[in-house]
């Protein structure tokens, strides 16, 4: 109960961000054909402008660089959700193990969510905005992230307190965990340097999208996220906490 409760006090900003999502835009929004559609032409723009360094951090690509190899060069699938993810060559597991929808995982990450407008004739990814960097910050992996999975008995607790009847998807990015899934963890512990294992790139669609959700800061709607990412280790999550 006391575990529940500390994460309701985390959380409790998200009715902040939930009232604000369900209140009319004051300025008119593209049509959701038209959003998908800049989504995907920034996400590609994104892979023609971004590579890759030696731990796996994306970093943008100069026009004159002749050196580094863009993401588009490396092997990106598009699965029909709209979701783009590359596994990086050399840093998976062997043989690892696979990462189920429910499960604990300790996640290192960097990533970071966009807009996708047009300026100027070219469509790209705006506004962007740390969604979460461990290895800026704690430099140790995030246990259990409750944007992969939120326990029931948290959302329940959360729906309680605030008289809300929200469902996962209120919490989840569920293009993220399309994209996770692609990947095996390692069984490593949290004080093993980084070495990042891809790349997931979620549309807004495969997002939050215009659906209320959970937010610290500014709203997600509309916005797509690009994620740096390296599964240290994956915990079967007991049925009892589903």
């Amino acid at each position: 109960m006391k575990k529940i409760l500390l994460y309701l006090a985390f959380l409790s900003v998200a009715v902040v961000s939930c009232k604000r999502d369900e209140t009319p835009e004051e300025q008119p929004e593209i049509s959701v054909e038209m959003q998908n559609t800049y989504d995907d032409q920034a996400a590609e723009d994104f892979l023609q402008t971004h590579y890759l360094d030696a731990k796996g951090n994306i970093k943008d690509l100069a026009a004159t660089d002749t050196v580094n190899v863009k993401l588009k060069n490396l092997n990106p699938i598009t699965l029909s959700s709209g979701v783009i993810y590359i596994i990086r060559n050399n840093a998976q597991p062997t043989p690892g193990t696979a990462i189920q929808p429910k499960d604990i995982i300790r996640l290192m990450s960097s990533s970071i969510s966009y807009s996708s407008g047009e300026v100027n004739g070219k469509v790209s990814y705006q506004n962007g905005v740390s969604f979460r960097n461990t290895i800026a910050t704690t430099g140790v992996p995030e246990v259990d992230p409750n944007y992969y999975y939120i326990k029931s008995s948290l959302l329940n607790a959360f729906n309680k307190r605030y008289n809300t009847s929200y469902d996962h998807s209120f919490f989840e990015i569920e293009g993220f965990q399309e994209g996770l899934q692609k990947f095996k963890a390692f069984d490593i512990g949290d004080d093993v340097a980084y070495n990042l294992q891809g790349v997931i790139i979620v549309p807004s669609r495969a997002a939050y999208a215009r659906d209320p959700h959970y937010s610290t800061g500014i709203s997600l709607r509309n916005r797509s996220f690009v994620f740096a990412v390296q599964v240290y280790k994956t915990t079967t999550r007991p049925e009892s906490e589903y």
